[in-house]
């Protein structure tokens, strides 16, 4: 196939890793974004907005693989649907989307639920969408990337006494295996949804948290919060792991090792 593939989200967390690989798979990258980007060898940046629809049908013309990897906290399933409704124009391109660990599993129903965890919700909608959609498609699910805890965190630790959410636990994978993965998928024949993929340990927040908080020499109280609704309970009941697909490589304290240290370095100490 000589086609370029397209790739949404490709300057996310995710997405910045699957261009490279698949370049090193000898394709042609478009990458759609909202902001007007240089194009170099073998990518090519064309300006789109999912949201609106605007500029997405330029974008998937002449394409046969979609990858699918633009997220935000809500509007998934807006986004998506704009682009199954472009692409469905085209030559029936294969779509290869890229979703949550536990997606039909935490119960968005309530007020509560959805300030908390409307992300759960929009990707099950979204993956909906795909599978309705017409085109061949695959879905992968997967854990919250190491980079997520590590923002999270971060924004926990600015606050002197930081509420943790009691019995909430998480499976965290490394981003750069799941682009790996999600390469593979997009490189071969539509198939579905696929075997999740998860980190290879389960931590409670609190120890992801505390070890966060001694690698970076920092001293805080922590407070067990319960948090409430039936998508808090699923959660605390793991609704958002996957132990028997814990196929990833890369720790949690591997990959905070060494995101430490290069920040150091960055800062010159």
């Amino acid at each position: 196939m000589t086609s370029p593939i397209l790739l949404t989200g490709g300057t996310g967390t995710l997405g910045r890793l699957v261009v490279p690989l698949l370049r090193g798979a000898g394709r042609h990258v478009r990458v759609l974004s909202r902001r007007g980007h240089e194009s170099e060898d073998g990518v090519e940046f064309m300006i789109g907005d999912l949201a609106t629809g605007e500029g997405i049908e330029a974008a998937v013309d002449g394409v046969e693989t979609i990858v699918h990897c633009a997220g935000s906290p809500k509007g998934d399933e807006d986004k998506t649907r704009n682009l199954v409704r472009a692409a469905s124009r085209t030559a029936a391109p294969h779509l290869v989307y890229i979703s949550v660990v536990g997606a039909e599993r935490v119960p968005v129903v309530s007020r509560v639920d959805r300030a908390m965890f409307g992300y759960f919700a929009a990707k099950r909608a979204a993956e909906r969408i795909v599978e309705d959609s017409g085109l061949p498609w695959t879905t992968l699910r997967a854990t919250q990337f190491h980079d997520f805890i590590l923002m999270t965190a971060k924004q926990m630790a600015k606050l002197p006494v930081i509420p943790v959410p009691a019995g909430v636990r998480f499976q965290p994978i490394d981003a750069g295996e799941v682009a790996t993965r999600l390469v593979e998928l997009s490189l071969g024949k539509p198939s579905g949804r696929v075997p999740d993929i998860a980190g290879p340990r389960v931590y409670g927040m609190n120890e992801l948290l505390r070890s966060y908080l001694q690698a970076s020499h920092r001293h805080r109280l922590i407070m067990p919060v319960r948090l409430p609704g039936r998508a808090a309970r699923a959660y605390r009941a793991g609704a958002n792991l996957a132990p028997q697909q814990a196929v990833g490589h890369r720790t949690w304290e591997d990959f905070l090792a060494e995101r430490l240290h290069s920040g150091r370095q960055e800062r010159g100490h």
